[in-house]
């Protein structure tokens, strides 16, 4: 039986659709027509037929569920506002405010019923204005239908005659809007999320196909072991190595989840598949070629069709990551604000005790294993401190200088930190990010925890649990490495808003009694 079991999840995974009546599909005249054959030689395109212009990460994807959430805010607004309206004109007094109070609610009750925020890629500006207005329809009928009781005909028709033209022209525009939104980030790549398939088996073929008919997801790529006898390429999707080359290849930053597609009798492969993609942070799921044709299209519908409003992770989620994201541009706001004078002063002293640009950047793992940027004051010569070096600093390192070795100390070198965080690349609390390639002793960090990468499902802070737990600056044994990840791993299992105000608030007389950690 065909099935899709979730074995890891990231910062903003992805969820079922939700329990809403279905509504007809707009017609689709001959779908298979343009579906590239199924490729048994050379693919023309290495790119594939899902390939976008450019490639988004992870972290800047925008969340179907909460974009959805975002919609039927701004037409809830837009409701009341033309109650407020009808009733500034007179239309019924007490009562015209609440019939049309009223029939905001139930307006955007059958909305939601008719899937009006779905945006399924499939349908025009013209379908979905018509599923607007059929649902609008429904929505005042309803209306009437629950207020007649109560309400006299001659003052209900009233206020309904006032609210309701005023809130279906605004509605109408708002969707126009929505719409064209959709599309923009649709064609940017924000709004669709990226896929790669671990196994070239017919299931491997079939969710292709389906993705390929929907569109709401890219399937970047295809991964097998057996690459003798894989074909180089399925219905046009390239397929690009085996799974030691996924997990180095370069587009796993860009990459939501991982689809392994095996049949259902190879347990022991995957076993196998599921141990060696346990590395990576990104989100895994399981999709078992077997005979069971009504479970398997179930399956796939659950991983390619999934529209706007279904393209995130549970709610409890969401939130999170919204309170976080909200924490992160509120209070390092405040702290740009306090900390601006003070970032003056150090810059202007290192630019007095050395030659050189005041800020240094350097290239760093953040969430998803992506490559970011992270900006810090320059505590060391330039002569010695080139980009490509991947050596932590040591005691006594004779390339700090003197104004170098106390902002080190204080912290105070992290500071430029905080536009980073602002522009989304970090958060104020996580685990820190560690340089692209960092070495303890003659071996890359990386390789020497298993769990290493997992420390990457969220985006790298400014401060950690790991810092406030005495683990800051260099890890140069393995010993240490093992602690800053269990540490970090700790913290991923952890977070929570109030967490995150608690390390925040630590983070200070922490670092004021750190007499330790080299820095």
């Amino acid at each position: 039986m065909s099935s899709v079991v979730q074995f890891q999840r990231k910062e903003s995974p992805d969820a079922g659709p939700e329990p809403t009546p279905r509504v007809a599909e707009p017609r689709v005249a001959n779908p298979h027509a343009d579906l590239p054959p199924a490729e048994r030689g050379a693919s023309e395109d290495r790119r594939g037929p899902f390939r976008p212009k450019s490639l988004i990460p992870t972290r800047a994807r925008l969340q179907g569920r909460v974009v959805a959430r975002m919609f039927q805010a701004g037409d809830a607004a837009m409701l009341v506002v033309a109650g407020a309206i009808a009733h500034a004109l007179g239309a019924g007094g007490a009562t015209g405010l609440s019939v049309s109070c009223a029939g905001a609610l139930t307006v955007l009750l059958s909305l939601s019923t008719f899937r009006a925020y779905g945006f399924n890629r499939r349908e025009g500006l013209a379908y979905h204005l018509a599923r607007l207005s059929a649902a609008f329809a429904v929505g005042v009928g309803a209306t009437c239908a629950i207020l007649f009781p109560f309400v006299p005909l001659a003052k209900l028709l009233l206020a309904l005659g006032a609210w309701g033209p005023v809130a279906f022209a605004t509605t109408y525009v708002l969707h126009i809007v929505w719409w064209l939104c959709v599309r923009r980030w649709r064609a940017s790549g924000r709004l669709t999320p990226n896929i790669v398939v671990v196994g070239a088996t017919g299931a491997a073929e079939r969710l292709i196909v389906a993705t390929l008919l929907s569109r709401e997801a890219n399937i970047l790529g295809v991964f097998d072991d057996r690459a003798a006898r894989s074909p180089a390429g399925i219905r046009g999707v390239p397929v690009l190595g085996d799974t030691n080359a996924l997990l180095a290849h370069r587009i796993m930053p860009y990459v939501d989840r991982i689809v392994i597609t095996v049949p259902s009798q190879a347990r022991a492969r995957v076993g196998e598949m599921i141990e060696r993609l346990g590395v990576l942070p990104n989100e895994v799921s399981l999709l078992l070629d077997g005979e069971d044709a009504a479970h398997e299209a179930a399956a796939i519908s659950r991983i390619a069709d999934v529209p706007l409003a279904h393209i995130s992770g549970a709610p409890m989620d969401e939130r999170r990551a919204i309170a976080k994201r909200g924490q992160d541009l509120l209070v390092g706001l405040a702290a740009l604000v306090v900390a601006a004078p003070v970032m003056l002063l150090v810059a202007w002293a290192i630019k007095l005790d050395s030659p050189g640009p005041a800020l240094f950047r350097q290239r760093r793992h953040g969430f998803n294993n992506e490559e970011i940027v992270v900006w810090k004051f320059r505590s060391m010569r330039v002569q010695s401190t080139p980009q490509t070096k991947v050596r932590q600093t040591q005691a006594d390192d004779d390339r700090v200088t003197r104004v170098g070795r106390f902002i080190r100390k204080t912290s105070l070198d992290e500071l430029p930190q905080i536009f980073n965080v602002l522009t989304g690349e970090m958060s104020l609390v996580g685990p820190r990010p560690h340089p692209v390639g960092m070495m303890t002793g003659d071996i890359e960090s990386a390789r020497l925890v298993a769990e290493y990468a997992h420390r990457h499902r969220m985006k790298p802070g400014m401060t950690g649990w790991a810092a406030i737990h005495g683990s800051r600056g260099p890890v140069d044994t393995p010993e240490l490495v093992k602690r800053r990840v269990a540490l970090d791993v700790e913290y991923i299992e952890r977070q929570s808003f109030l967490l995150d105000l608690y390390i925040i608030l630590m983070t200070l007389p922490c670092l004021l009694g750190d007499r330790e950690n080299i820095r």
